[in-house]
């Protein structure tokens, strides 16, 4: 095993690992275990009581945070010419559809999020094998397929995020950086942690939040107490 650095095992003793801490108090403890000279994002993983093989239990969505993400969303609009304009006004960063199906297909990746019309979206099908994996192929369930070009990129630059469990049962998402205050911090992920709630499967049975840790990028993880979440 890799030996941990200096300022990872400083942070990492600020934690208590036979603890399981509040929302609130793992927000002003994350923000003392950032170790990296950049700007961190502080990550949320849950471990959900689910079976994403079985369709009727995959938790899938999007959420608007209160105080953003803090991270330069890089937004791909793939429309035909009458919408260019538009998605454009709003802030898309790429804009276009022919030109960008070929990029996508020779291998670039510099991109967040990806909008399209509901009418091109028998063009970009066959992209499903290269933004499939990555998650950013465009889906009307994660708002990211609509004819609303110009209201979707403005809530995706401003900080609404697509989230989806993995085939393991995790859910991962980014709810701000390290440069946040705590109170920021803790309304991003309590508006997070209610969506998650709201989402829980009819046909999930047991505890359907088993875990829940918090880290920035580079550090240690605490662990959050159920009672805390299922109490918000």
């Amino acid at each position: 095993m890799a030996k941990r650095g200096k300022k990872y095992r400083q942070a990492a003793e600020l934690i208590d690992n036979d603890m399981e801490y509040t929302i609130e108090e793992a927000c002003d403890l994350v923000k003392k275990t950032k170790i990296a000279s950049f700007n961190e994002s502080v990550d949320l993983d849950l471990r959900l009581g689910v079976d994403p093989r079985h369709a009727d239990q995959m938790v899938r969505g999007t959420v608007s945070l209160p105080h953003g993400t803090g991270k330069d969303v890089r937004v791909l609009a793939l429309v035909n010419e009458a919408k260019e304009e538009e998605a454009k006004e709003a802030g898309a960063d790429f804009v276009g559809l022919d030109e960008y199906i070929e990029k996508i297909e020779d291998g670039w990746a510099d991109i967040d999020v990806i909008i399209a019309t509901p009418d091109v979206m028998g063009k970009i099908g066959r992209l499903g094998r290269h933004l499939g994996p990555r998650g950013l192929m465009p889906n009307p369930k994660s708002g990211t397929v609509t004819m609303d070009i110009a209201s979707a990129v403005k809530e995706f630059k401003s900080g609404k995020i697509d989230f989806r469990v993995d085939k393991a049962g995790i859910l991962h998402t980014s709810i701000g950086k390290a440069e946040f205050d705590a109170n920021e911090l803790r309304e991003n992920a309590i508006s997070f942690l209610q969506t998650i709630m709201k989402m829980r499967p009819s046909s999930a049975k047991g505890l359907y939040i088993r875990s829940a840790y918090m880290s920035t990028t580079m550090g240690p993880s605490i662990q959050i107490s159920r009672s805390s979440i299922t109490s918000i």
